[in-house]
């Protein structure tokens, strides 16, 4: 009879443990995690003259719940108007709108093919965008740019892969430190004087987790002195730039090949193989991410964007003999706190 109760009692009890055991599982374990596809531009015709435009500014929306993100990859497809496909390899932008500052900040950066679309690549360029996760969210103003001058242009589209999970870092703020990325020759003139400012003072939030800087840079024009080798700038001179912290080199970008010859958008229909300085013709433009060895938490430090020596002798011959370094720069910090953006001046 005494089994008989203590076995009765481990009949009742045992779903009580299981029931609770159940219960305290469920209440840690987070939603399902979802990956999903936010549509923006749907074949915009990016042109120039009869009334037609380089540039389109929309509004969308995004489901997303920045704390729950662990990517955001940006894919942009090209396809030919019935004029054609532009024949140049052009500068193109894709932008968000910062809705407290009203400021452009670029998020990826590609150079359309020599007169094709880029079907070679089944969704487009791919860009990963996740630092810009937090304007990414609610209604979102994006831009859309090509930097095109004919009546032909391209048909662009761009769509974002949303993919949750548990991210590093919960919430992320970026502030643009350098941006000299409205067109191609708008970028900071190479080897001459300029009023350009490349230096400044960041400083960190007290709960920075982790400090990061991206950049985007391409160079343009064919200005002489030419390199042994023939090679012109800055499209075509292969450079290293110094970023300096606090006075010292921390980082440098080598704009070096990035293999033109081997892209999967060939042929085209121009002088595309040949590699330029960190970019190529019908690709997107490589994204450099300098991580920070230690947060800086608090932290201020100077900040100077630093070109290797090179003087324009100006004798090229061309129409503009000018060197030109598209770029934009921006400070990202990471917390699992809600974080402030960093503050540049």
């Amino acid at each position: 009879m005494k089994f008989k109760t203590h076995a009765l009692l481990f009949l009742f009890v045992l779903p009580l443990i299981f029931f609770y055991s159940c219960s305290d599982d469920d209440e840690t374990q987070p939603d399902d995690f979802r990956t999903f596809t936010v549509k923006t531009f749907q074949d915009k015709r990016h042109a120039f003259g009869d009334g037609l435009s380089h540039r389109f500014e929309e509004t969308f929306h995004f489901d997303t719940d920045p704390t729950r993100v662990e990517r955001i990859r940006m894919f942009v497809k090209l396809r030919c108007p019935q004029q054609g496909c532009n024949a140049w390899d052009m500068y193109a932008n894709v932008k968000v709108k910062h809705p407290q500052t009203g400021h452009w900040l670029e998020i990826g950066r590609y150079i359309t093919p020599y007169g094709v679309d880029n079907a070679a690549l089944p969704r487009g360029f791919v860009i990963d965008v996740t630092d810009f996760k937090e304007l990414l969210t609610g209604d979102v103003e994006l831009m859309s740019f090509v930097e095109v001058w004919g009546n032909d242009g391209w048909l662009v589209s761009i769509e974002f892969d949303i993919i949750e999970g548990n991210p590093e870092y919960k919430y992320v703020a970026v502030a643009p430190v350098l941006d000299y990325a409205e067109w191609s020759l708008a970028g900071v003139p190479y080897g001459e004087e300029h009023d350009f400012e490349l230096q400044r003072n960041v400083t960190v939030p007290s709960n920075a987790e982790q400090t990061v800087l991206r950049t985007i840079i391409t160079g343009w024009g064919h200005a002489t002195p030419a390199d042994p080798d023939g090679r012109r700038c800055a499209e075509w001179c292969f450079r290293s730039h110094d970023v300096l912290i606090n006075g010292e080199v921390a980082f440098t970008h080598d704009l070096d090949p990035i293999g033109c010859a081997d892209n999967p958008v060939q042929p085209q229909n121009g002088n595309w193989a040949p590699d330029r300085a960190g970019w190529c013709p019908g690709m997107q433009v490589p994204v450099r991410r300098d991580i920070f060895p230690e947060p800086l938490y608090g932290e201020s430090f100077t900040f100077e964007y630093q070109f290797e020596e090179w003087t324009n002798n100006f004798q090229s011959g061309a129409s503009n003999p000018h060197a030109y370094y598209a770029i934009s720069t921006f400070v990202v910090v990471k917390s699992n706190e809600p974080i402030e953006a960093p503050v540049v001046e």
